[in-house]
């Protein structure tokens, strides 16, 4: 079977979570970084793939935390020359 049109690429993600996760709660998310925004708990970090994301959401799951948000944050073009033209072949 080709699971190639189910493949997530690596990304940024944000998750907001309600309440303000100590230490031993964020042990749980390793590779995710942390901030506290009033009454919530704001997990950034890098994804590998679509399986990794889902693991984050088990996790918050098995916790008994609330999930508020999950977003995908799109990275940034690093030149001017992605999708500002169309492409061109040759030289």
């Amino acid at each position: 079977m080709d699971d190639q049109h189910v493949a997530t690429p690596p990304g940024l993600y944000t998750i907001r979570i309600k309440g303000r996760l100590g230490p031993t709660a964020l042990s749980a998310f390793p590779s995710m970084v942390s901030e506290l925004k009033g009454s919530e708990t704001v997990l950034t970090g890098l994804l590998e793939d679509r399986s990794a994301v889902f693991g984050v959401l088990a996790q918050i799951e098995a916790l008994g935390l609330e999930l508020l948000e999950l977003r995908k944050i799109r990275a940034r073009p690093t030149s001017r020359e992605s999708g500002d033209r169309p492409a061109s072949h040759g030289a």
